[in-house]
């Protein structure tokens, strides 16, 4: 699969005019990290198509098309922002609890934990009975087997995967409930008027957006970031009692504001009905059905707010057993057969993941993508519209790309190979160090007006 072919793909999923697709060019070739996985591809086209949306929704405005250029390594850079920032010239807060990891199965076989948020690793010590130490984790774990410890954590509402081929992965039922969705979906779920695209002399294509993001970690917040870097004004929203991790909110968390909302009350509820009333793009990364129980579903909020752009990341998709199921990136590559087959290509004798968070920043790209998309049909035809993506649908299209063989021998690329494609920013941090937006837009360039802050730095209201 060119990147050429995938940008293509996302383009005519979204019904977007093809004509805007001489207006791009994309450079760099595979492999460009160690896998045998096309994640170059994957980078370069899921930004390509960020870049181009937000170029059409600028000419909806101005009647001017603009050109796009993506190069494979920039978009690789971005796809691993979060490993390349810097806080003061030294390394950000750790990223990872020290017991997230590979184990091996009394049978055998591989599981994969992931403990980084404090209630995960205390959920999944006590039903291992053992301390918090890596060691007394692994000794643990050869006393189960590997489904039932899978099934037993994801009973508990924990988050894990066993190590699992492709051909287990697609025999399973929630694998052929992904295979019946497309990589993005785009629905019109509501009625309303044309909203034309405000600021007649705006310099930037999202220039009075307003975009609610209520994610954490990576995938729905680099949606957030790229909204951010072509204008929008993006307002994050935490709860008081939710957990994050230090560089991923200094990563993605440039060009927004932060505010906390405590959605167990109805004083917090009223506060993002109110929000939402003046918003444009209601962005969320909840589990399917989680944050309707409290109000705020796509139908509910269309009603509400007639012509709002709902945008839902997942990690196993809205359909299947297991979508209600917690998920992380890396946690997909284990269960779908992606680290089984990196391991195998490389000859490890444990499990491998991808060099680089793909699904997520892949699926974020695809957000904003399918964001603007709406945002360009509400323009033109009005309407509420639900957009809808997963780190499994992603994680599906990657493995269709087909494999490079011998791609897991490519050089890495170090910090050093890629300082062009960072700059540098005073915060509440310090100087933060990090990857600058990939896609160069040559009327309308992609930056970050907003320094990284703090979450619930900001008041819950907009500017």
């Amino acid at each position: 699969m060119t990147p050429e072919l995938a940008l293509k793909h996302i383009w005519t999923l979204a019904e977007c005019d093809p004509t805007a697709l001489r207006n791009v060019s994309l450079t760099g070739a595979e492999p460009a990290l160690p896998s045998v996985y096309q994640v170059g591809s994957l980078a370069s086209a899921t930004i390509a198509a960020t870049g181009l949306a937000a170029a059409e929704y600028h000419r909806l405005r101005t009647g001017h098309r603009q050109h796009v250029a993506v190069d494979m390594r920039r978009a690789l850079a971005s796809f691993r922002s979060e490993r390349y920032l810097r806080i003061d010239d030294g390394p950000p807060p750790a990223l990872r609890d020290p017991v997230t990891g590979f184990y091996e199965t009394r049978d055998g076989r591989w599981i994969q934990l992931h403990t980084n948020f404090p209630h995960h690793l205390h959920g999944v010590l006590q039903v291992l009975d053992c301390a918090n130490d890596p060691a007394a984790v692994a000794a643990a774990i050869r006393g189960w087997d590997g489904a039932r410890l899978d099934q037993t954590l994801a009973d508990a509402g924990l988050c894990a995967a066993l190590i699992r081929a492709p051909h287990e992965w697609a025999s399973l039922e929630q694998a052929q409930a992904v295979a019946g969705l497309p990589l993005l979906e785009i629905e019109r779920i509501g009625d309303a008027p044309v909203e034309p695209v405000r600021g007649s002399g705006a310099d930037r294509p999202l220039a009075g957006v307003r975009v609610l993001d209520l994610s954490r970690i990576i995938a729905g917040p680099v949606a957030g970031r790229a909204l951010a870097q072509h204008g929008a004004e993006v307002l994050l929203i935490n709860g008081p009692h939710l957990p994050n991790i230090a560089p991923l909110v200094i990563d993605n968390g440039r060009g927004k504001r932060s505010a906390v909302v405590d959605l167990r009350d109805a004083a917090g509820r009223e506060t993002l009905q109110g929000l939402a009333g003046g918003a444009d793009v209601f962005l969320q990364a909840y589990r399917p059905g989680a944050l309707a129980a409290r109000g705020f579903g796509p139908e509910e909020l269309a009603r509400t707010r007639p012509g709002i752009v709902y945008v839902s990341v997942s990690a196993y998709g809205h359909k299947g057993p297991w979508a209600q199921r917690r998920g992380f990136d890396s946690l997909v590559q284990s269960a779908s057969g992606i680290a089984l087959t990196e391991q195998q290509a490389a000859g490890w004798d444990g499990p491998k993941h991808l060099p680089c968070q793909a699904l997520d920043h892949a699926t974020g790209y695809l957000a904003a993508f399918g964001a603007m998309a709406a945002l360009a049909r509400r323009a033109t035809e009005g309407g509420s519209w639900h957009v809808r993506v997963s780190l499994a649908q992603t994680g599906r299209w990657l493995q269709s790309f087909g494999q490079i063989p011998d791609g897991w021998t490519a050089p890495d690329v170090t910090l050093d190979e890629v300082r062009d494609c960072l700059a540098t920013v005073d915060s509440e941090f310090g100087r933060v160090l990090g990857v600058q937006p990939a896609e160069i837009l040559d009327v309308t360039p992609a930056y970050f007006a907003l320094p990284p802050s703090r979450v619930g730095a900001h008041e819950a209201r907009w500017v």
